[in-house]
């Protein structure tokens, strides 16, 4: 029977940074002994890694090592180019939609999304845009978070989505009213938004990197119910805050600053008052909501919830 406990090490690539590769236990004399003679470096992860029982022998897997300083080491390389008869043919793309662009080409897109975004906040898809080409780093300082924790090694494994596809709503609207199925379906329904609003990922150079952007943008809603802030512009800056210290996208600590230029003197005297210093508080103490799987938690009252996640009672 084919074990599935796994080893890892930690070495340094050619670039000097670090890679985990990950052997079942059970694989060939040969390997084993490759894999304990590599020059181990100083950190070593148990991390899970993905099952597949077709294979019928040992599995050996690769996947990107964050380090302790936050950068990730990504064994992910872009496709190489592809000559056929002597012409250079464009290599398929990363993942569903994604289109590749350069330095230049970021740069570009990032003033011209800035620009529309601050022109119009409700232009959605160039705010989306501008967190794409602005949020590599924060990307995979969020990737070494997500690594790390038990949960959200699951996530990044499973890679589940929010949609409608996904999830039975008329099933989470019949859950009892305090459960997080039932808060998050009258989210939905009191502001009348859709888990299918949420823009595919383009930009995002990297299949993983850009799974973590997806799943934050189909997971704000949930952050919204989680927090108890509605999405009038008070609860949406104070939302921002929370993400934007917890996650460091640019786009997310942006939003937390510039909001507050559109409060009403009503609004900013209540926001510097009380939901500013709740954001910031939430956003330091409360455990990574990136890290949560609500799909599993359904059923989950969302007072426990909050307990567990260490978020304070909304100030609402």
């Amino acid at each position: 029977m084919l074990q599935r406990k796994p080893l890892v090490k930690v070495v340094r690539s050619s670039r000097g940074l670090r890679r985990v590769s990950l052997y079942y236990g059970n694989a060939s004399k040969g390997t084993e002994q490759a894999f304990n003679n590599t020059k181990v470096a100083e950190e070593t992860r148990n991390i899970p890694i993905r099952y597949q029982p077709s294979s019928g022998s040992f599995i050996l897997d690769t996947i990107r090592y964050a380090t302790s300083s936050g950068r990730v080491d990504s064994t992910f390389k872009p496709p190489p180019k592809i000559i056929i008869d002597g012409n250079e043919e464009k290599p398929p793309p990363l993942y569903k939609y994604h289109i590749p662009t350069n330095t230049f080409q970021k740069v570009i897109l990032s003033v011209g999304a800035a620009t529309a975004a601050i022109l119009d906040p409700r232009r959605a898809d160039m705010v989306a845009v501008l967190g794409e080409t602005t949020g590599y780093d924060a990307l995979s300082k969020l990737f070494s978070k997500m690594i790390q924790d038990t949960e959200g090694q699951k996530i990044l494994l499973d890679k589940p989505r929010i949609n409608s596809s996904s999830l039975d709503l008329n099933e989470l609207s019949k859950l009892p009213e305090g459960t997080l199925g039932h808060a998050y379906i009258k989210f939905l329904d009191d502001n009348q938004v859709t888990p299918d609003s949420r823009l595919p990922v383009q930009f995002v150079d990297d299949p993983e990197l850009a799974y973590i952007m997806q799943r934050y943008r189909e997971a704000h809603d949930l952050f919204h119910t989680v927090l108890g802030m509605p999405t009038n512009m008070l609860g949406e800056v104070t939302v921002k805050w929370v993400e934007g210290i917890q996650t460091g996208l640019p786009m997310c600590v942006g939003g937390a600053i510039f909001g507050p230029l559109r409060f009403k003197p009503k609004q900013r005297q209540k926001y510097l008052s009380t939901y500013l210093p709740w954001a910031i508080r939430v956003g330091k103490s409360s455990k990574l909501l990136m890290n949560v799987y609500f799909e599993k938690r359904w059923e989950q009252s969302l007072a426990e919830l909050r307990q567990e996640l260490g978020i304070e009672e909304p100030p609402i």
